[in-house]
């Protein structure tokens, strides 16, 4: 059994930074009303006032407090990464276990799937899929989710592939043993780091593409995330002949660049660790 405590001390110094820095973030999502004194989406002060006492981000074009507008887009990035990490690492792990087990004609289907996922560039996809659906969060999720399942399925078939070969399986399978019971006894513990690889990877991808979706106008325009910020920011005119773009622009960019790369430098770590690579 993993026990995340004693990973956690195995960390390097940067892989702890990265973490604090996470649940720093997952913090300010959760009490952002507390934190902030301005509301996120109503003019509480001049338009493009730079950062000072009154706001300490400055604010947009509008009034906004940018560091308002900042802690209520934290929980945009991170309810649609763990989300969609969720349910895309659920997916994977699920369907790779029922293609490497079973194989024949269910392998046949899932493999057919994870290679036209693997093959077709996301970017694209996701553009149509989300103009086709419409903006909002929830089909953000199911969208990056949809297109996410496919590299963990690949990954843990081919473990189970190699697992089912083994003399204890087969044992099991000579005494009777069923799929639930093998996959919850045998194949779980082995997967299991290789799941949470992907969990932890999966969040940095689905934040890096909400924030894609959304500077491209297709995310949720009744909240507020740090894509958007980003989208208003550079579709204000001539804005990198002004001052405006030193705190419009780098700060939702620096929250979204720290966080994806927190995100991936744990990855790495519990990769380090567990040594379960994950391409």
């Amino acid at each position: 059994m993993i026990k995340m405590p004693k990973i956690v001390k195995q960390f390097s110094i940067a892989g702890k930074f990265s973490l604090v820095f996470i649940v720093l973030v997952c913090f300010i999502a959760i009490f952002a009303p507390m934190l902030t004194k301005y509301p996120w989406n109503q003019p509480t002060g001049a338009s493009l006032e730079p950062p000072g006492k009154a706001h300490i981000l400055g604010t947009d074009d509008l009034g906004i407090d940018l560091w308002a507008q900042i802690c209520h887009g934290a929980r945009n990035s991170i309810v649609v990464g763990i989300g969609t990490a969720v349910i895309a690492c659920f997916l994977g792990t699920l369907l790779g276990v029922v293609s490497g087990y079973y194989q024949g004609v269910a392998d046949l289907v899932i493999t057919a799937l994870i290679d036209i996922l693997t093959s077709i560039p996301s970017l694209p996809i996701m553009v149509v899929t989300g103009a086709f659906f419409g903006p909002s969060i929830k089909n953000i999720i199911l969208i990056l989710s949809i297109l996410s399942w496919a590299v963990p399925a690949r990954i843990i078939r081919s473990k189970i592939i190699s697992a089912k070969q083994e003399t204890y399986i087969k044992v099991a399978e000579g005494y009777g043993a069923g799929f639930f019971y093998i996959t919850y006894r045998h194949f779980l513990p082995q997967i299991f780091p290789i799941s949470l690889i992907s969990f932890i990877k999966l969040i940095s991808r689905a934040i890096v593409s909400e924030a894609s979706l959304s500077f491209l106008g297709l995310g949720d325009p009744t909240s507020k995330s740090w894509g958007l910020i980003l989208n208003y920011a550079l579709n204000f005119p001539g804005i990198y002949f002004t001052d405006y773009w030193k705190w419009w622009i780098i700060y939702p960019l620096l929250c979204i660049i720290l966080l994806v790369l927190a995100t991936a430098t744990v990855g790495r770590e519990f990769e380090k660790i567990l040594d379960a690579k994950i391409d």
